[in-house]
């Protein structure tokens, strides 16, 4: 099976909470990895994402911490309409 992942950007413009968790996250720029797999048996190149990761900002804003949250991604996607939807304040 054949996975890629692909790093990019996303911007959140309110607090939020990501999947399942209970740790309301606070706005800004987050990079995220999405993993996809090949879909074998089908005519042309498509791949499904199958997890992404999301990069947390370091715990009492300690540099050498790190921490990451795995998700299915339709609740990333969910998490992104949700700030999207709201009203402005």
């Amino acid at each position: 099976m054949t996975i890629r992942t692909r790093t990019k950007t996303v911007t959140f413009r309110r607090p939020f909470v990501l999947g399942d968790g209970d740790e309301v996250l606070p706005p800004g720029v987050y990079t995220v990895e999405t993993h996809e797999e090949l879909v074998p048996g089908v005519s042309f190149v498509v791949y499904r994402r199958v997890s992404v990761v999301v990069h947390l900002p370091p715990p009492n804003g300690n540099p050498v911490l790190t921490r990451t949250v795995t998700l299915r991604p339709r609740d990333l996607d969910a998490a992104l309409l949700g700030d999207t939807a709201a009203p402005e304040e």
